[in-house]
């Protein structure tokens, strides 16, 4: 068969953007190439992509390009619809596959779409007004007809079925859940050596529990760093030789979680003045530093000043860094159609606290993770307190999690992929 695979998402990998659909493509593509040596692939960039060159290697995979890529912003629905279309229609493929869950509207031939979250229709209050603004042709047109007219639907997890059915009416049999992978990180840890460079660049501390993910109200960052924050001020809480360490792009409201930090960090080294919005991100005035006594200081000095600390965008490189050195890993998401942060956390063998709705307990289980209600901070809170004073708990969760994530491989989502190929034959 001839397969074509729009991999636009791919960026540039090996520079460390590996997150989303992208990440996916990537993997998926590099093990299907890898897996199957009878069908040919045909693979579908634009020109912002410089990387190809490691596709060509293989003998079954042939890449195309998209042209007048460059004209895009002024003819979207013209490029992408019709354009796209034509280059398609053009290749003569068997079956076209869609990573990223939209199929041109002019391309009728046979495709597979892959579904990884459907939160901008479940819960609209986590995403700004303006992607419903800005995107009403694809939210409203595109990705439901793309549903109905996709000869097969890929979900992601169960969870992401569940939602299909439950929001375009899509028959049961039409979908195939093919989890996502994680590389087989195996001796990472014992690999990175030298974390004290990046402790330095960050101001990290040597005990730290550690969120990763864009700073947004989907990610419920508030409620950690009140959790935090309650069991820091806490008569002798083990949790005051602690920090909360936060990674993660800028991402759209995400004031209230600025202020949470600025708060938490005031009340944990009783700091009472007000701070205005330019100290608030520095999370602590200069005026207050010089107010604290000699005592307060050295234990200021202890935390590298922040017991909250938000370090923003992180490498990929630095992330694994992160997570091997966390004694945590916390992650209490309202919603994820996956949740890889959480697969890749267990994988290095960091205990993980996460949430018990939307997709995430496929991931975990019942033992790989502490499952909480994201809703309730109490809830957060008693976790965390248990995952740190309890050593057996956790020595039980980092066998538990790793033996879990063995089940999820890229190898693995290959060859489920190919078999919903060989399907439609």
């Amino acid at each position: 068969m001839r397969i074509g695979i729009d991999c636009r998402t791919i960026l540039n990998v090996s520079g460390g953007e590996r997150a989303g659909i992208g990440h996916y493509t990537y993997y998926l593509v590099k093990n299907l190439l890898a897996v199957d040596k009878k069908n040919e692939y045909i693979l579908f960039f634009d020109s912002r992509f410089k990387g190809f060159e490691e596709f060509k290697k293989y003998h079954n995979a042939t890449i195309n390009f998209f042209p007048l890529y460059q004209y895009k912003k002024f003819l979207p629905i013209i490029y992408s619809q019709i354009i796209v279309s034509a280059v398609l229609n053009k290749a003569d493929l068997d079956i076209f596959h869609s990573p990223a869950n939209i199929i041109p509207l002019y391309y009728h031939k046979k495709s597979i779409i892959t579904v990884h979250d459907l939160g901008i229709y479940k819960y609209p209050e986590f995403f700004p007004k303006k992607a419903f603004n800005r995107q009403p042709f694809s939210t409203k047109v595109l990705v439901p007809n793309s549903m109905k007219k996709a000869s097969k639907i890929i979900a992601v997890s169960k969870n992401t079925k569940k939602d299909i059915i439950e929001e375009f009416k899509i028959p049961e049999e039409k979908i195939e859940i093919v989890p996502e992978g994680v590389l087989d990180n195996g001796e990472t840890c014992s690999r990175i050596s030298n974390f004290s460079d990046l402790a330095k660049k960050y101001g990290l501390q040597d005990n730290f529990i550690l969120f990763i993910g864009t700073i947004e109200p989907r990610k419920n960052i508030v409620n950690i760093i009140k959790a935090f924050r309650n069991l820091c001020l806490a008569y002798g809480s083990p949790l005051r030789e602690y920090q909360l360490v936060i990674a993660g792009s800028q991402g759209w409201s995400d004031q209230p979680v600025y202020k949470a930090i600025a708060d938490a960090n005031a009340s944990i080294l009783g700091i009472k003045e007000k701070r205005n919005g330019t100290e608030r991100r520095q999370h602590i005035s200069s005026m207050a530093k010089k107010k604290l006594s000699a005592e307060r200081r050295s234990g200021l000095e202890r935390r590298q000043n922040q017991p909250v600390k938000y370090i923003g965008y992180v490498s990929h490189d630095e992330k694994m860094a992160l997570l091997c050195q966390a004694k945590c890993f916390v992650f209490p998401s309202f919603y994820e159609g996956f949740g890889l942060p959480v697969l890749e956390a267990m994988n290095l063998g960091v205990p993980v606290i996460t949430s018990n709705i939307s997709s995430l307990p496929e991931i975990t289980g019942s033992d790989g993770a502490l499952l909480v209600d994201p809703h309730k901070e109490s809830e957060i809170t008693e976790a965390l307190q248990r995952l740190i004073t309890d050593k057996s708990l956790r020595e039980s969760l980092i066998i538990a999690g790793r033996e879990k994530s063995k089940s999820f491989s890229w190898f693995k989502c290959a060859r489920e992929t190919l078999a919903v190929y060989n399907s439609l034959k």
